[in-house]
């Protein structure tokens, strides 16, 4: 039943209960009321996995239960299947990448490692079979960390594909840790007149107070049920479980190791907030562009990030390489030390582009303000106003990929890369 087996599954016969059903489980000294969910098939059989009226996944040991009871005139799940009779719900795409949301733990090592398929993911939160009909495929699994631009062009092909045969909307399940480099190499790569949104977890489905099941029903109902177009990345808003943030895709980043809340918009406001299934808009921007596929990404681009007696054998070594492009990560409004300038000015010459961004992480880079900026800009430095780096980084590798008059290109909002200054939060 749903991934229960041995002493587990008898004691859901025992009380004739079942993954799906709405329940009061009752200990010794407690009670917990909630929807007993699947397990995976290489679960323990020593516990019941509960979902709390808060969002929460509690393991409850069948030790200590006495008695499940079903709670009369509670609405019951049914968990769904994803091979079914297509149900005139909205059809949406769940490309499956890996990452934490498609992890569980590893009992033996108490790690988290990659194991969930795309269907195990949706059989395991049944609420998604009451949104949208559910296509899911898996595309690679990888945890975030090892994805290449080559993960990005797979990606964006594979989201072009599925553009074209009949989805409202995308949703690609990915790992955390790069979720914001992808997605904004995603807005550049493909234009779609339909909700691309990336959706992660920060703790897998199989921990308690795991976020992955929250975070995905607000991902489907923002693709099944949004009007706007773009890439986007669903994830809490808060520690709690009542508001999802939906961020434009080249506005945010990962700013917390392991709160639920780590993604935060930077320069703007989150575009929507899902809530109790409502999608509550924030700012409606016009996203709607033509349609095209540029999926190619240049290799030999890199991100370094300016600190205190940096060497400057570094962009030496990375001209002596080939390296086609080069996003620094600069002080305040866009500096680095004097100490740089030659190997710099070098670089430029031999053909490398090298934009400067800021470490802030708010605020805009103006290179006219002190002679430092003015020094650079006159080398051949781009500034790239409040574009995050991370942006930068992908926008420069699609830009040497697709585009000839690179350095306009980069300096051209494309997916709302620079904010307009009158939405700045």
């Amino acid at each position: 039943m749903h991934g229960y087996r041995g002493k587990a599954l008898e004691l859901l016969y025992r009380f004739n209960a079942y993954a799906g059903e709405h329940v009061i489980i009752e200990l010794d000294s407690k009670r917990y009321e909630g929807i007993i969910m699947p397990r995976y098939e290489s679960a323990d059989d020593t516990h019941i996995v509960l979902k709390l009226k808060n969002g929460y996944n509690i393991g409850i040991s069948i030790d200590r239960i006495k008695s499940i009871k079903s709670i009369e005139g509670k609405n019951q799940i049914k968990i769904a299947e994803v091979e079914r009779e297509d149900r005139g719900l909205s059809k949406i795409a769940m490309i499956s990448t890996g990452g934490t949301i498609a992890s569980k733990i590893d009992y033996r090592t108490g790690g988290v490692r990659a194991m969930l398929t795309a269907k195990e993911l949706y059989d395991a939160i049944p609420e998604l079979g009451e949104l949208a009909d559910i296509y899911p495929e898996v595309l690679f699994s990888e945890y975030s960390e090892n994805l290449t631009f080559r993960h990005w062009s797979m990606l964006a092909e594979k989201i072009y594909e599925k553009s074209k045969e009949g989805y409202k909307g995308i949703v690609v399940t990915h790992g955390t840790d790069t979720m914001h480099y992808t997605a904004a190499a995603l807005s550049f790569a493909v234009s779609i007149n339909k909700p691309i949104v990336l959706v992660g977890a920060q703790r897998s489905s199989d921990r308690p107070s795991s976020d992955a099941a929250t975070n995905l029903i607000a991902a489907t109902t923002f693709a099944s049920k949004s009007d706007l177009n773009g890439v986007f990345v669903a994830m809490h808003d808060s520690i709690s479980d009542d508001t999802i943030a939906i961020h434009l895709g080249t506005r945010v980043r990962k700013n917390h190791t392991s709160r639920r809340d780590a993604f935060k918009s930077i320069g703007i406001k989150p575009i929507a907030y899902v809530r109790n299934g409502e999608i509550i808009y924030n700012l409606r921007v016009e996203t709607r562009r033509e349609e095209y596929i540029l999926p190619k990404f240049e290799d030999k681009v890199a991100l370094l990030k300016y600190h205190p007696n940096m060497d400057a054998r570094l962009i030496e070594y990375l001209s002596e390489l080939g390296y086609k492009g080069l996003v620094l990560e600069g002080t305040g409004l866009g500096h680095v030390s004097k100490y740089l300038f030659n190997s710099i000015e070098d670089a430029i010459k031999k053909g490398m582009i090298i934009c400067m961004t800021s470490q802030c992480i708010y605020g805009r880079v103006r290179m006219t303000v002190y002679e430092t900026g003015r020094d650079l800009l006159r080398i051949g430095v781009l500034p790239l106003d409040d574009m995050l780096p991370e942006v930068a980084l992908a926008k420069l590798s699609w830009a040497l990929a697709n585009k000839e008059d690179v350095k306009s290109v980069m300096l051209k909002n494309i997916a709302m890369e620079m904010s307009d200054r009158s939405l700045v939060d």
